[in-house]
């Protein structure tokens, strides 16, 4: 990779702790606003605002639908930047200014009910995940382009999981917390809003201080130089590239399944607290078991992937989440107890399926520059935001399709609706069992998935030779120290021919 070197020319040298602090600390936004609004905004919707749930799923999903078009055109824009702050942190430090006032507004609208409190939301909610695009693709693209090192990669993305898992658990707890302290009242989740807004932007604030000088701008500083970019020029041609790669179609295909189940635990979540433990204050424990866990076995999972291989370690991963949330099915008979218990190992889980995808994104990335000599970082990382974006939002519009068949009655805050013992039924099942067909999914996908410089026999009939070839020397580059290098898949191959397959190749 051209000049993206951590902290040397030779691309081995680690990066300051200041730099990995201040990228993990955006975690405290993309963490947040991927959680917060999947968590309440559906259950504000219906059971505060009186909005129908397929209303209420329509008003969560259409304004991140639109960031399937947005984030590829902010990561194709970002890449052809100029910008005297260069190509990354202009962006954003604009999402930082923009993001934490629109979030407050969504929660601080008007006194309207049903279908015009619906639109409202809708509204508002796409203008705050256009500015969450604009800070996150950018965002998301510079562990790619600080260092060439996969080991000092794998250090700045623990930092920004430990960081993330940090920044679920206090805003998931703490944003019911708030909401519900006051009777769940519509002042009570404007409350919410604005604290929550605060969090975002000190967040936003500080990844974009703390990766201040080299990171993104391509001048002296504190983190590394970012190699020059080429990016496509239409979001159809974006899709045309990512179609040439086909381990990341694998691999953002996973990533989407696996943030469609969470979408839909997350949207979930409230109601099963409210309906099945019987408590909606239970949202805090909960969340509690799911990200207590995290910083104890974040280092866990990536010694695993060290250790056997990091597709290895999301297999693990992937299967603890299943078997976790189909255990969440024996609630109405195991009582609380069951429940907690499964949403610790779903903890535990999550905290691999966080770190793995993103080791798994920046090695692609890695061997896609060396397979083609272009520097696509932005354009894929725009294209795997924007595939997570729809997951959760499909998420959240799937969970709440479960609540309309299931025969799920909306109210106000003041007069709670007494819910039939199908709704009870289709909350349960939305909890768990769709959590974990989706779970599934993204275990096809990733077994169909080839790590940069492996060899098997699928792979092996599927890949042009070219790119075995390519993508094993490049393993030996971005394999983490200590474990073995891949051998050479192709030790035959003749370079005589090796214009002509590059030529056919792309």
């Amino acid at each position: 990779m051209g000049g993206g070197v951590g902290g040397g020319p030779d691309g081995g040298a680690p990066l300051p702790a200041s730099v990995r602090i201040g990228y993990g600390l955006g975690s405290l936004c993309t963490g947040t606003f991927a959680t917060v609004p999947g968590l309440l905004l559906l259950y504000y919707l219906t059971n505060v605002m009186a909005v129908p749930p397929a209303a209420a799923g329509l008003a969560l999903f259409l304004p991140k639908a639109w960031d399937v078009l947005i984030n590829p055109l902010v990561g194709a824009v970002s890449d052809r930047s100029r910008l005297r702050g260069g190509p990354r942190r202009p962006f954003m430090l604009a999402g930082a200014c923009t993001l934490p006032p629109l979030f407050a507004l969504v929660f601080a609208g008007p006194p309207l009910r049903g279908m015009a409190a619906a639109a409202y939301a809708a509204v508002l909610f796409l203008l705050a995940a256009t500015a969450y695009a604009v800070f996150q693709v950018p965002y998301v693209t510079l562990p790619a382009e600080m260092t060439d090192d996969p080991g000092e990669r794998g250090r700045v993305l623990a930092w920004r999981v430990g960081f993330l898992g940090a920044a679920i658990l206090l805003s998931g707890a703490a944003a019911p917390a708030i909401a519900h302290a006051g009777g769940g009242t519509p002042a009570s989740y404007r409350l919410m809003g604005l604290a929550v807004a605060v969090l975002l932007a000190c967040g936003m604030f500080a990844a974009w201080y703390g990766t201040r000088g080299r990171a993104g701008a391509g001048a002296g500083g504190r983190a590394a130089a970012v190699a020059p970019t080429t990016a496509e020029p239409s979001l159809r041609a974006q899709l045309t590239v990512a179609r040439t790669n086909g381990p990341f179609l694998y691999l953002a295909g996973m990533w989407t399944a696996q943030s469609l189940a969470v979408g839909v635990m997350l949207a979930g979540v409230q109601y099963f607290a409210t309906y099945a433990l019987g408590s909606a204050s239970a949202v805090t424990p909960l969340f509690a078991c799911l990200i207590g866990p995290l910083a104890l076995v974040m280092p866990l999972w990536n010694r695993l992937a060290r250790a056997r291989g990091v597709k290895y370690a999301q297999f693990c991963a992937s299967w603890l989440f299943f078997a976790a949330v189909t255990a969440l099915v024996l609630t109405p008979w195991g009582g609380a107890a069951t429940a907690y218990a499964a949403v610790a190992a779903v903890g535990v889980a999550y905290g691999g399926l966080q770190l793995l995808p993103l080791r798994m994104l920046a090695d692609d990335l890695a061997a896609d520059a060396v397979r083609t000599g272009k520097q696509r970082a932005a354009t894929f990382t725009g294209l795997w935001t924007a595939a997570e974006t729809l997951a959760f939002a499909l998420g959240a519009g799937a969970f709440a399709a479960v609540l309309a068949v299931s025969g799920f009655r909306s109210s106000d805050a003041a007069h709670a609706a007494v819910q039939p013992g199908s709704a009870l039924t289709g909350i349960t099942v939305g909890m768990s069992l769709l959590p974990a067909a989706l779970a599934l999914v993204s275990l096809w996908m990733l077994r169909r998935y080839r790590v940069p410089g492996e060899s098997d026999d699928r792979s092996d009939q599927d890949a042009p030779p070219v790119r075995h070839a390519l993508l094993a020397q490049e393993a030996q580059a971005l394999v983490p120290e200590g474990q073995p290098h891949a051998p050479d898949p192709r030790p035959d191959h003749d370079p005589d021919t090796l214009e002509d397959e590059i030529r056919r190749d792309r």
